[in-house]
């Protein structure tokens, strides 16, 4: 059996608070953490269209790394700090995901750790290692 693989970023909350961008299960499934839009230690992006986008592409980056992309991707989680925020959320899910159709979640929480940061997401993928191809 494959041992469990870890992979890192350069989020500045993984190693205080003792976490992993992503981790891949030896059955395939791949789980990405909480992505935000910080890049380089800040918030990179203003709108939440804007905020969706990059925190997905810090996910997908961590998918990537494990050579993995976007088809790969079965689950998607969207948090969001305000209601008002869904369609804008949602139009940036579906320009990333809108032909692979992941099953998915929106969330409205409280607020995030950085109250400048209006959404967080969470990814799951699958790597098939029985090599089979589904569609």
């Amino acid at each position: 059996m494959a041992p469990i693989q870890r992979i890192a970023s350069d989020a500045p909350w993984e190693e205080p608070f003792g976490y992993s961008r992503a981790v891949e299960l030896p059955n395939g499934l791949v789980l990405v953490g909480g992505c935000t839009s910080v890049v380089d230690g800040e918030v990179a992006a203003d709108t939440p269209y804007q905020q969706t986008v990059t925190a997905f592409g810090v996910g997908l980056d961590a998918l990537k790394r494990l050579g993995l992309g976007a088809e790969s991707v079965v689950r998607t989680r969207m948090f969001l700090a305000h209601a008002r925020d869904v369609e804008e959320v949602g139009r940036a899910h579906k320009e990333l995901f809108g032909e692979i159709k992941p099953v998915s979640s929106m969330i409205i929480v409280s607020g995030f750790a950085d109250p400048s940061l209006v959404v967080e997401v969470e990814i799951e993928a699958y790597r098939d290692r029985q090599g089979a191809q589904r569609s």
